[in-house]
């Protein structure tokens, strides 16, 4: 059943702001994470963090919400600094020193919760592990004049406001820190991301700009446990910026596109959690919803890696499709250019054509191509060239004639091993390379194989230029 607004800012409010807030946060850092490649780094801090936990709640007594933060702030920078340390003077590989130290830190955690005095406290798999996102509710207490809000109007309500769970103020406070930190280091964690030695090189010293971006990442898990746990918010912080990394390549974009995705995420994922049981026959059961909001972020990265517009698989294909076209038709057009050049008045069946284009769906689409540009048209039971067609077949015939003749003449290769380079090579030939190929072998007027190099400006039939009217070895 679709609760009332009432219902939703009572119950469901803090839940979803605080996801939110979370998820743009790591959404925020993760963008780097991917950019450095670089991950799984804030899965290992996770990790790393539980002996903070445990050594604040020794410390002072209590499950508050800013010791705990700090406690798994400051395991979480010395877990990298130890691992950065040992990756330097012992010179052990990267990967290897962070799996060591990270382990090591979560053993001791695991050692420190073992204790008699641990046994007392809430820290369990559930908080710490899985997350609980729906114990973040907004709370009433007579005493201090908090209520709960009922309205939209309730949300500009001081009395309302100060009943706001922790969790939430903690997340807001981390994604604005995290905010303005990458504001300000923009330009210095954008050029130390893309090139280490240049920002080294400028006076921006690489580790300590690494060392920055793992206080945020570990700010940003720390402040996610409650709400996806430590092992849920490696998700978070790789998904979002993953999928955002599928659909652009400027950072700023990626970013943007990033705290979007992981946006909807949260409201998908809770959404699912909350109806999904219900929609599928089984009323009054809900999921978690911090395992619900990833399998959301994971279905985003699956759905962005299939339907993405710059590195979607399907773009990616449609991109590849397009190009095999493209190298079918200047194909299509050299064939019947060399078939003019030995026969002005023979011609190519549609069949013959596609034979020799390979045949299938690029070859049919190749000859369609062509006819739509107007560069070929039906001659009887053939194809043959037009106007245009046999000044852009002229071209590239050209193109890979000059081709060979420098293979051969100028790096020494034998004719026969040229021809198929040169196909390759004419499909990616500027018209400035031709000049220069046209100007390293100035004296050769024929190719290797005793053909006629075609003049850049040659109008009319190639039959014109053509010396002799037997087989062509190669183009």
């Amino acid at each position: 059943m679709i609760p009332s607004l009432a219902e939703f800012l009572a119950i469901d409010l803090a839940a979803v702001v605080t996801a939110c807030l979370c998820a743009a946060t790591c959404a925020i850092v993760g963008s780097f994470l991917v950019l450095r490649r670089q991950a799984l780094l804030g899965d290992s801090i996770a990790h790393s963090v539980l002996p903070g936990l445990a050594a604040a709640f020794l410390i002072v007594g209590s499950r508050g919400s800013v010791p705990m933060f700090i406690g798994a702030l400051v395991a979480g920078i010395i877990s990298t600094v130890l691992s950065e340390g040992l990756r330097r003077i012992a010179r052990v590989e990267s990967g290897a020193a962070m799996g060591v130290v990270f382990s090591t830190m979560f053993a001791l955690g695991v050692l420190l919760m073992s204790l008699p005095r641990m046994r007392t406290v809430d820290l369990d798999a559930d908080c710490v592990l899985n997350g609980v996102l729906e114990t973040v509710v907004w709370t009433a207490d007579t005493a201090r004049g908090t209520r709960v809000p009922t309205t939209l109007a309730d949300l500009l309500d001081p009395g309302v406001l100060a009943g706001a769970p922790q969790q939430l103020v903690t997340a807001l406070v981390v994604f604005v820190v995290v905010g303005c930190v990458v504001l300000a280091l923009y330009k210095e964690l954008t050029l130390a991301s893309f090139d280490g030695g240049l920002a080294a090189a400028l006076g921006f010293p690489p580790w300590l700009l690494h060392t920055v971006l793992v206080v945020l990442a570990a700010s940003a898990s720390v402040a996610s446990f409650e709400v996806v746990g430590s092992i849920l918010v490696i998700a978070m912080l790789i998904c979002p910026a993953a999928s955002a990394r599928m659909c652009t390549d400027r950072l700023t974009s990626q970013i943007a596109v990033a705290v979007l995705f992981s946006v909807l995420s949260v409201l998908s994922g809770y959404c699912a959690a909350a109806f999904g049981p219900g929609l599928v026959g089984f009323p009054g059961t809900t999921l978690s919803a911090a395992g619900m909001i990833t399998v959301a972020a994971g279905l985003l990265l699956v759905a962005a890696i299939l339907l993405a517009p710059v590195h979607g698989l399907l773009a990616r294909s449609a991109r590849t499709f397009r190009l095999g076209v493209t190298i079918a038709r200047e194909d299509l057009l050299a064939m019947l250019y060399r078939v003019e050049e030995s026969n002005p008045h023979q011609t190519l069946r549609r069949d013959q054509v596609i034979q020799g284009l390979g045949g299938g769906v690029v070859a049919r689409s190749a000859i369609r191509s062509a006819l739509s540009r107007g560069e070929i048209v039906p001659a009887g039971h053939g194809l043959t060239l037009t106007d245009p067609g046999r000044a852009a077949a002229r071209a590239l015939v050209r193109t890979h004639r000059l081709w060979e003749s420098y293979l051969v003449h100028e790096l020494g290769l034998r004719p026969d091993h040229v021809h198929r380079a040169a196909m390759d090579l004419e499909h990616h030939t500027t018209p400035a390379m031709v000049q220069d190929l046209a100007s390293a072998v100035p004296s050769v007027t024929d190719d290797p194989h005793g053909r006629r190099i075609p003049d850049a400006g040659l109008e009319g039939s190639p039959a014109r230029s053509a010396r002799g009217n037997g087989p062509e070895p190669g183009r």
